[in-house]
């Protein structure tokens, strides 16, 4: 990646970012930069992700219900490690040795699935490192964004950087649609990994651009650099997410939005799971039509975030971002309610990716956009991770509780709508309260 903040201009991706975006030329190295670095982490993400589907169809969804159990003990569990490590390492250490991790542990699992891919023991331990892994990933991302870009550029920025990220979303199945059949679910893992390295190098060049420009107008008007701020450990208790949490209401509303987009979610999933194995029963093209669905998801998600996001959030604020999408699903919730079909869940399920991607990703960082960085750093990964996967494990239960019982698939899909009437409502306030906050000092 060039270096210069001239030549990164007038590259092809400067001039197509910079059509797309305000974005002023002191920022385009940083945004350049970004939009790479989430394009490898989504990419390699998303790339193995189809593999995870499938992984989920051969263990069953009983077995996927209990997994989300364990996956939500995973992500307590990465909470202390990563408060510890953002507690005693510089950024410029511990973010791109995150990445490195990642792609040792997915080759690591692509040769066990070479060996056999009907191992019970791999095959949970893979959905469970993927489950995690997605949600911590992004969280790092954002909340090392949320340092570099000050609040009136997160509104301008976040969507085009998103952007980066779909790209490489809509990438990851697209390779692993046409590989998987050559090289086989274990293979794709071996490309998840390599794209994960090339963050690494991703990662560095915008800590390089971190450490030794401004770009912030913030900075820029005070005079200083973001070496004022130092690429030095932010210290702390490790477990200090949690009293950061529970102090502050706000902190809680948005745990509480989370709360309600996982059980959102979960709900369709787990309709997904069994609507997409009653109507396939080769695996192959069960990963097929996964990635078909991936694949749908992020042309349309970078679209919106090209042209939608961030005109939406400078002309009709941060609540509109959170509210549009609830608002949708209480009509898409009450449709599978009445009709169950596979094709409306397909319509339902690509719109509530879509806006959770364009509209919802960026609005909740925005809403974190005006705290300080240890708030940004550790309560935002234990709202992100644990609050999310717990989330994700009672909605689990519950569906798969009230599937079995009375209720059945209609049911659950109406209380669905119910519980986006509430999320809805839950967005608006919380748009509303992040305009008053007056930003935190660092």
């Amino acid at each position: 990646m060039p270096a210069d903040s001239r030549t990164q201009e007038h590259s092809l991706l400067g001039r197509t970012l910079g059509r797309l975006a305000l974005i002023e030329k002191h920022e385009m190295p940083a945004v350049i930069a970004a939009f790479c670095l989430f394009f490898c982490v989504l990419g390699g993400y998303f790339a193995v992700r189809p593999v995870r589907e499938t992984v989920g169809t051969l263990l069953g969804r009983d077995r996927v219900a209990d997994l989300y159990l364990w996956t939500w003990v995973g992500s307590l569990a990465i909470v202390p490690i990563y408060g510890a490590l953002v507690a005693r390492l510089r950024r410029s250490v511990f973010l791109p040795l995150i990445y490195g991790f990642v792609a040792l542990s997915l080759v690591a699992v692509g040769i066990a699935l070479r060996a056999d891919e009907n191992s019970v023991a791999v095959g949970q331990f893979f959905y469970v490192f993927i489950s995690v892994l997605s949600l911590f990933l992004t969280s790092v991302f954002w909340s090392f964004l949320l340092e570099l870009f000050d609040n009136a550029q997160t509104k301008r920025l976040f969507g085009v950087i998103a952007a980066g990220g779909t790209a490489g979303a809509l990438a990851g199945p697209g390779i692993t649609y046409l590989s998987v059949s050559v090289f086989g679910n274990s293979g794709v893992l071996f490309v998840g990994a390599s794209l994960f390295v090339v963050a690494i190098v991703c990662q560095r060049a915008l800590l390089r651009i971190w450490s030794t420009h401004a770009v912030s107008a913030s900075d820029r008007a005070g005079g200083a650099t973001s070496v004022s701020r130092g690429d030095k450990a932010i210290g702390g208790n490790p477990f200090a997410g949690f009293s950061i949490l529970l102090r502050s209401p706000y902190l809680l509303a948005i745990a509480l939005f989370v709360v309600l987009l996982a059980a959102a979610n979960t709900f369709l999933y787990f309709e997904q799971l069994r609507l997409v194995e009653a109507a396939y029963a080769d695996t192959g093209d069960r990963t097929r039509i996964f990635a078909k669905l991936d694949g749908t998801v992020q042309a349309l998600t970078i679209l919106c975030q090209l042209f939608l996001t961030g005109r939406i959030a400078q002309r009709l604020g941060v609540k509109a971002l959170l509210t549009i999408v609830p608002i949708v699903m209480v009509f898409g919730f009450a449709t599978l309610a009445a009709t169950g079909t596979l094709a409306v869940l397909v319509v339902v399920f690509v719109i509530r990716r879509v806006g959770e991607y364009a509209l919802i990703r960026p609005g909740r960082e925005i809403l974190f956009s005006q705290v300080d960085n240890e708030t940004k750093y550790k309560a935002k990964n234990l709202i992100d991770v644990p609050v999310y996967r717990g989330s994700d494990a009672v909605s689990a239960q519950v569906s798969t509780a009230l599937e079995g019982g009375a209720l059945g698939a209609s049911g659950v899909a109406a209380l669905g709508a119910v519980l986006a009437a509430v999320w809805a409502v839950n967005g608006w306030w919380l748009g509303k309260r992040s305009e008053r906050i007056k930003p935190a000092s660092h």
